[in-house]
């Protein structure tokens, strides 16, 4: 007969890191409550919150007002990416030291493999991590662990005692160790899969233990249903690995940075790092789009433009495409938009691409030496932006952008590299106090 699964897997979820991440650089927030915005406007909102605010009722995403009604003296600062990404490489080292780091799943968050022994230290483990942590930095940089046979449930676990939590979850308690956590508590469990499973009636934890393996991957509409059946149930679930398809940009517009003209220089500004980071990685791109939102949730206030080309790498054929997006938006845009995106897709390397690529024109009126020629210029000018700065120059003019770090912003999934930064980096001391 099959055993029950063992634990394998750690996973450890930093608390609130943006905001914990000023604390622990700067003695005199800590114990206060944090706010972390995008930039030095009245008019944003928190992409973090301290403990001590959530504690008192602020969640993140809250606009500086709404904070400040709940909160009148809350402290707020504006985030600095390149600080963060410094301090992370910085725990990956600690972390390293007691346990190999198999996967770093965001800024925050990684997974370690266990072996027998170390799973069955059990939170020993965890607090000899979290000591670690805390005497290489501070203790206002905690962070929670989950330990179970799957990442999934380890995960799961890392955020069922949070803040500075721990939880245990092996094969044989499973599935009353969480049934008091919602549907919706689960990773994976999105807002559309959950009216799913209630039409399948699955409302509990207990009906999505007892649904089949083959039934999920029904309601699911593919097979990443039956992974999460098998991750959920403790049985290691094998992904393919995933293939990058496309480089790109978004950014939410603060409400003095809406104007046409600052609209599309952050298209601009956007589309030639995204341009760079496909450069890095030796990559072609043969489409670009351009796409506009107002608000968060409708439907009917998006707007997108697709443009196609030649395989290409140079800034020069990207900037042109953009142009003509940005040509139709002006004709055919009917709203301000309230954020911006450019992707570069349609991925090639020069080892996929036929000879017909290099015997036709790029775009109109343009041949195998001009497109040579433009590739060494934009390669010459990163180069040169690596030597002496990512503003030494530009192609075109220097256009500042509302709240900087265009680019090389932290998101879910992608850590910006060192190149990706443009501004000399912050000292981690250096605060960046709210001046509303």
């Amino acid at each position: 007969m099959r055993g029950q699964p063992k634990v394998e897997r750690l996973y450890l979820d930093f608390d609130s890191f943006f905001a914990s991440a000023e604390q622990h650089f700067n003695a005199d927030l800590r114990g206060r409550p944090l706010g972390v915005v995008p930039l030095d406007s009245p008019h944003t909102s928190c992409i973090a919150v301290s403990r001590e605010a959530k504690a008192r009722g602020v969640k993140s995403g809250a606009s500086i007002r709404a904070a400040r009604d709940v909160i009148p003296d809350m402290v707020f600062v504006i985030a600095r990416h390149d600080a963060y990404v410094r301090l992370h490489k910085r725990i990956l080292q600690v972390i390293g030291d007691i346990l190999p780091v198999a996967h770093v799943r965001s800024i925050d968050e990684v997974v370690c493999h266990l072996s027998p022994r170390e799973a069955a230290q059990g939170k020993a483990l965890a607090e000899r991590i979290k000591a670690a942590l805390a005497q290489s930095f501070s203790p206002a940089l905690t962070c929670s662990i989950g330990m179970a046979p799957t990442e999934l449930l380890a995960k799961v676990g890392a955020e069922m005692n949070k803040p500075d939590g721990f939880a245990l979850i092996e094969a044989q308690a499973l599935p009353d160790c969480l049934s008091h956590l919602d549907l919706h508590d689960l990773p994976g469990i999105s807002k559309g899969i959950g009216a799913r499973l209630a039409a399948a009636g699955v409302r509990d934890i207990g009906g999505l233990w007892r649904l089949a393996p083959k039934h999920a991957r029904q309601i699911w509409g593919n097979v990443e249903g039956e992974r999460f059946w098998n991750e959920f149930h403790g049985l290691h679930a094998e992904r393919p690995e995933t293939k990058k398809s496309m480089y790109g940009h978004g950014r939410v517009l603060p409400r003095d940075g809406r104007t046409p003209d600052k609209v599309e220089a952050c298209a601009r500004q956007l589309l030639l790092s995204a341009a760079r980071r496909l450069r890095r990685d030796d990559l072609r791109a043969k489409e670009l789009t351009l796409a506009f939102r107002k608000g968060r949730a409708s439907e009917d206030a998006q707007w997108s433009w697709r443009g196609s080309f030649a395989a290409a790498r140079d800034d020069r054929t990207f900037m042109r495409a953009l142009s003509r997006g940005l040509g139709e938006a002006r004709r055919s845009l009917r709203f301000s938009p309230h954020a911006v995106s450019v992707m570069l897709h349609g991925l090639v390397s020069d080892a996929d691409i036929t000879g017909d690529l290099f015997g036709g024109a790029l775009d109109e009126g343009a041949d195998d030496t001009s497109r040579k020629k433009w590739e060494k210029v934009s390669d010459l000018m990163d180069s040169l932006r690596q030597t002496h700065g990512a503003k030494a120059l530009s192609f075109g003019a220097q256009e500042e952008v509302l709240g900087g770090y265009v680019g090389a912003k932290i998101a879910f999934g992608r850590i910006p590299d060192e190149a990706d930064f443009s501004d000399a980096p912050t000292v981690d001391e250096d605060t960046q106090f709210l001046s509303y």
